[in-house]
């Protein structure tokens, strides 16, 4: 029996889909706008608590379960998995991806985003600017560590630290011995970061989708912090962003291999500096601070990507 691939006109391409969308939380303002925005592009969506859900794997027809359901039928998922359950949350998304879902963010390029060392030396590899930084195990190292990322001040991070917790500012080198000291001493991981003193305690989160920057935000720490993160006390306007901070942004999410990401970004006297890859960006600052809404274009690159699957897979004529 010939073998016919799906033609690109094909209704298949635009039928409507059954999404999953992975959150602990569906009252959040993010879950909420996938939601809308897969049922407003007419797809039923489905809020999964990934915690909720238990896993069959075996080798010849490996399923997700919940509450004594079995979870079949999705065409896509939109991974939104909190730092605090990354482990499972991968092995979750990696599961649907067995069984042939299409997922927005794969479980490898969220693990790699969320290993923030490990996100460095990707973004190294790939010549993406960023600020110097330092890693160490033995406080035996600790003048070479700040002498390495230009002395104080310096900025010091714990690695399992998410949303501006466990990020440092030591102004003398001093202060940085003791807090590199204190934070090796506990058996922590963290690294030493250059401080970008001309960013003046404010960065640049782009929300890029596919290969395109879909909105932008500055975002200002408040007074006397450095760190800008909105939940932290910080404020945010729109902003228009140059053409290297639109491509070193597309760089950095392309590194990680992620397709939805919000990456944060400094000015610097020498370019744009990348400082994280966010894989599970938030939804609600960016739209309400730039007007702009990022999560129809999330569902239209799940549209776009199911459908290119579906054209190039064979199926019986």
């Amino acid at each position: 029996m010939p073998l016919l691939l799906l033609g690109h006109n094909s209704l298949a391409d635009h039928s409507n889909m059954k999404i999953g969308i992975l959150s602990q939380f569906p009252e959040l303002y993010s879950t909420r706008r996938l939601v809308e925005a897969c049922e407003g592009r007419g797809h039923q969506a489905r809020v999964i608590n990934p915690l909720n859900c238990y896993m069959n794997i075996n080798s010849v027809q490996p399923s997700i379960h919940l509450e004594g359901e079995e979870l079949s039928g999705f065409d896509a998922i939109i991974p939104r998995i909190h730092a605090s359950v990354t482990f499972y949350g991968c092995a979750l998304v990696r599961q649907f991806e067995m069984m042939g879902v299409y997922a927005a963010n794969d479980s490898i390029s969220i693990a790699r985003s969320r290993d923030k060392l490990r996100a460095l030396q990707l973004l190294s590899r790939k010549g993406v600017g960023m600020p110097v930084t330092g890693f160490a195990s033995k406080p035996d190292d600790i003048p070479d560590l700040i002498a390495m990322v230009g002395g104080a001040p310096l900025v010091i991070k714990l690695l399992e630290g998410t949303q501006g917790i466990g990020v440092v500012l030591a102004e003398t080198k001093k202060a940085a011995e003791s807090v590199i000291e204190a934070f090796l001493g506990l058996k922590a991981n963290i690294l030493v970061q250059e401080y970008i003193k001309e960013a003046n305690g404010s960065d640049i989160r782009c929300f890029v989708v596919g290969d395109k920057v879909v909105a932008a935000m500055k975002r200002q720490g408040p007074e006397g912090d450095f760190r800008s993160n909105l939940h932290l006390g910080g404020s945010a306007e729109k902003i228009k962003i140059t053409p290297q901070e639109r491509k070193t942004a597309i760089d950095a999410v392309k590194a990680m291999g992620l397709a939805v990401a919000g990456v944060d970004i400094l000015r610097s006297e020498r370019g744009a500096l990348v400082l994280e890859v966010n894989s599970a960006p938030g939804i609600e600052g960016i739209e309400l601070t730039t007007g702009i809404k990022v999560a129809e274009p999330i569902v239209e690159h799940i549209e776009k990507m199911v459908a290119a699957r579906k054209r190039n897979r064979p199926v019986i004529a």
